[in-house]
């Protein structure tokens, strides 16, 4: 059975994993045996999130690029190339919020969530699925999905739209590229104890509002996702694709 969960010899890229839930993907890929790549835009926080992870004993290496710029991206994956180096396994975690009701919604505002959160995976993917496509060797792509892939909130109707969006890519790209041994499924993250959330736990409404709205009653911890992402990363899940999993403590279950 531990062969199934088995990560060694591969090697995986995590966008957006300086921090918050992205640092738990990469710290969970890691512990299961891949050298990890951690991302971020910002090379100090970047490299303060490898060395925690190195010191750990964790293969990992951080590369700082954005990744809604296609001409970044496309340089990232022909450095990898000219390393040697494949990227087996890719989780698109990269994401931005913006909370304003939608009808005072800047333009400008509405077009930076939907490409950091959206179409940023288009981008990334397509450069990993074509060296996998390549190859012959397959590999896994894991979509950083949300509860609002599913369940609106009002002043958040840009992030919701973009995570709408990355539920139907990931259904796109898994009729795509089944053929190749390449499983593209989501992961749904209900709400997550994080630095980013940090405003939202003070809020005494708002944590209230979590809590009595959850089946568990709490908030989920960032570890907990760990599973889920080594399972979609695995050969345990060989045979799934197209599939989001929610990780919401029963959230949905009770809309």
């Amino acid at each position: 059975m531990a062969g199934l969960f088995d990560l060694s010899g591969r090697t995986a890229l995590v966008t957006g994993s300086a921090r918050g839930l992205g640092f738990s993907y990469a710290k969970g890929l890691a512990a299961a045996g891949a050298a990890v790549i951690l991302n971020g835009m910002h090379e100090d926080n970047l490299m303060a999130a490898v060395d925690k992870l190195s010191a750990l004993g964790y293969d990992v290496r951080g590369m700082a690029f954005d990744v809604t710029n296609a001409q970044q991206v496309a340089g990232v994956f022909e450095r990898l190339d000219s390393e040697g180096e494949h990227v087996d396994i890719l989780i698109n975690n990269a994401g931005i919020q913006h909370r304003q009701p939608l009808l005072d919604l800047p333009l400008a505002d509405w077009q930076r969530v939907i490409d950091t959160n959206l179409t940023s995976a288009f981008i990334v993917s397509r450069e990993a699925a074509s060296r996998m496509v390549a190859n012959g060797a397959g590999g896994k792509i894991i979509n950083i999905c949300s509860l609002t892939s599913e369940a609106a909130r009002a002043t958040v109707g840009a992030y919701t739209a973009a995570k709408g969006g990355i539920k139907m890519l990931t259904r796109a790209m898994a009729a795509e590229w089944a053929g190749h041994n390449i499983q593209v499924n989501g992961i749904g993250p209900g709400y997550f104890l994080t630095e980013m959330t940090t405003a939202l736990v003070e809020n005494k409404e708002f944590d209230a509002w979590v809590k009595n709205s959850n089946p568990s009653g709490r908030w989920g911890k960032p570890d907990e996702l760990i599973g889920t992402a080594v399972y979609l990363a695995s050969p345990a899940s060989d045979y799934v694709s197209g599939q989001i999993i929610y990780v919401d403590g029963g959230w949905l279950s009770v809309l």
